[in-house]
Formats: structure tokens, sequence, C-alpha cells
């Protein structure tokens, strides 16, 4: 129930697009996630980024962000704080959930972004999807959260968390 929260950050890597046939900034993010198994469903905030897409050159883009490991939120106080103690996210030793990506491409209308997300000092590579809705960019990644130290359940597939991605672009 606790390792939801991580995935969500990570794929902040969005901060300023340029993906969309001009170039755009994101005015806001909203990240949540859903710790399967356990149908805990969450927020995490603090989204920062350096993140730039380049229409003429894809390989020529940047996505490169992170969140605030601390503002993991599930709406659940007492969940919080055992998610952000030291067994599971660590928050005072590891305050970022960090992404940064590896290479962009299009499929049709979907961006496809592939790069390392870094929870706690365990980084991983991920693969984001995203489609433009209006004035919105909307993603979506999975992870595990055991594969970054963040056990939850014992086996691995019980540990799966769903993010989704909307970015406000201005």
């Amino acid at each position: 129930m606790h390792r939801f929260v991580f995935v969500f950050l990570l794929y902040l890597g969005l901060g300023t697009l340029t993906a969309l046939g001009q170039d755009s900034s994101i005015s806001s993010a909203k990240i949540s996630f859903e710790f399967v198994s356990k149908g805990v469903k969450g927020s995490i905030s603090g989204f920062k980024s350096e993140s730039n897409i380049n229409l003429s050159d894809l390989r020529k883009s940047v996505f490169k962000g992170s969140v605030s490991s601390k503002t993991l939120d599930t709406n659940n106080g007492l969940r919080n704080w055992s998610l952000r103690s030291g067994k599971y996210f660590d928050v005072d030793d590891y305050p970022r959930i960090s992404f940064e990506g590896t290479e962009v491409s299009q499929n049709g209308n979907e961006w496809i972004v592939k790069g390392k997300l870094t929870i706690k000092s365990t980084t991983k590579s991920v693969s984001m999807i995203f489609v433009k809705k209006g004035e919105r960019l909307v993603g979506t990644f999975s992870l595990y959260s055991i594969d970054y130290g963040i056990k939850i359940k014992k086996k691995r597939e019980d540990n799966l968390v769903k993010v989704l991605l909307e970015f406000e672009l201005d």
C-alpha cells in the first residue's frame, strides 16, 4: 500500500515540453498512482523539471525532472507517515524521486519516453506513453515498488504500481 507513491514521482520528468507543434511549457502537473493489489490510490507533488521537446528532431529532446517524496499522499495520515519512514521511501535520506529520459520517439499520436527512474538509491529503466488531450499532456507507466527496495507485499507481481501523469500546457 505504500509503494505506489514512488511511482508517481518519477515520471515527472516532463517539466517544460515543447512537444506538440509549438513551444509549450507545463503550467501545472498532477501525478497520481494506484498500488493495485491493495486498491490504494494517492498522489505526489513538488514537481521540478528541466524538460524540452524538440519537434524537428526528437533525438534532441530532453526529459529530466523530480518530485518531492515527502509529498506522497494517500488520504490516510498514518499510512502516509509509514510510507515516508525509513522502512519505505525514507524521505529524510531520499527527499526526491527523479527521472531522466534517454530516448524520445513518436508512434502515431503517442509519445514514448524511455529513461531512468531513481527512487531512493535504486535506478531502473522505465517507459512512459503520452498523448495530447486538449491543452493537457497525459502519460502512464507502471512499476513494481519492490524493484526499488520498497517491499509492501512478498510477491513481486503484488507490488505493481500504476502511475498517471497529467500536465497542463500553456
